[in-house]
């Protein structure tokens, strides 16, 4: 069973590709209101790590224990996990580029309908008011009547953070968030995932370095599929074991 405290209780996961090892015994757990950066070098198994929780790729062995419940996420088709409250932001956003801020936005708002009925869908007022919400909190309130393909880079970024806030998923993956941006929006971006893990976890994946001392949080550092490291990113880069293969690359 997984602590009060633990949203998400990875445990003795391994997983191989064609020979290679890319998750050994790897096991830590995220809390329910968490900031938390998970770094390492290429091939230290940051990618794999989301694609098993997310339900993309199965270990070979171990565990993913979720929620209150500790329910096994493994086996669990990628939709299942998805409903039940983990949301993923890879790192080239995904927005409709044709539809406004405001109807994407409005298109990821969660509402309780089945899929038969999606295409009868009529959004009620909480749901502009939702939307509204949306935008203020990530920074486009005043671009709501935009075309979503006009938008900087950094833009559709805090779009597509903003659809999937809208999911009020209960843990939120991203996936180097900092890639591409000018330092302003850098800077806007750190504001956005402080703010949203305040009410849920948000694990952020990412290499750099500035962008994570931003963030001013808890951070995993991954070799070879493993935990090497955790706490500060003073600690972590202190560290001798970090310094010899993370730092002195």
């Amino acid at each position: 069973m997984s602590g009060a405290g633990t949203l998400l209780e990875v445990s003795g996961i391994s997983v191989t590709f064609d020979g290679f090892r890319a998750i050994s015994n790897l096991s830590f757990n995220i809390g329910h209101a968490e900031l938390r950066a998970i770094i390492g070098p290429n091939g230290a198994g940051k990618t794999t790590f989301m694609d098993i929780v997310t339900g993309k790729t199965k270990p070979d062995e171990g565990k993913v224990l979720w929620g209150e419940m500790s329910r096994n996420l493994i086996g669990m088709n990628e939709a299942k996990i998805a409903r039940a409250g983990i949301g993923r932001k890879f790192q080239r956003p995904t927005v409709f580029e044709d539809q406004t801020v405001f109807e994407n936005l409005l298109m990821a708002v969660k509402n309780d309908r089945n899929p038969l009925k999606v295409l009868f869908f009529r959004p009620k007022f909480k749901d502009f008011a939702k939307v509204e919400e949306l935008a203020a909190e990530i920074g486009l309130a005043d671009q709501l009547s935009r075309k979503s393909g006009e938008l900087s880079h950094g833009q559709k970024q805090w779009l597509e953070i903003g659809m999937l806030l809208a999911q009020d998923p209960k843990l939120l993956l991203v996936d180097e968030p900092a890639a591409g941006m000018t330092l302003g929006e850098r800077e806007h971006t750190t504001d956005i995932l402080k703010e949203a893990a305040k009410t849920r976890a948000v694990v952020v994946v990412e290499h750099d370095m500035d962008f994570v001392r931003r963030l001013d949080c808890k951070v995993t550092v991954l070799h070879e599929g493993s935990v090497l490291a955790e706490g500060s990113l003073d600690h972590v880069t202190k560290n001798q074991d970090v310094i010899d293969v993370y730092l002195g690359r």
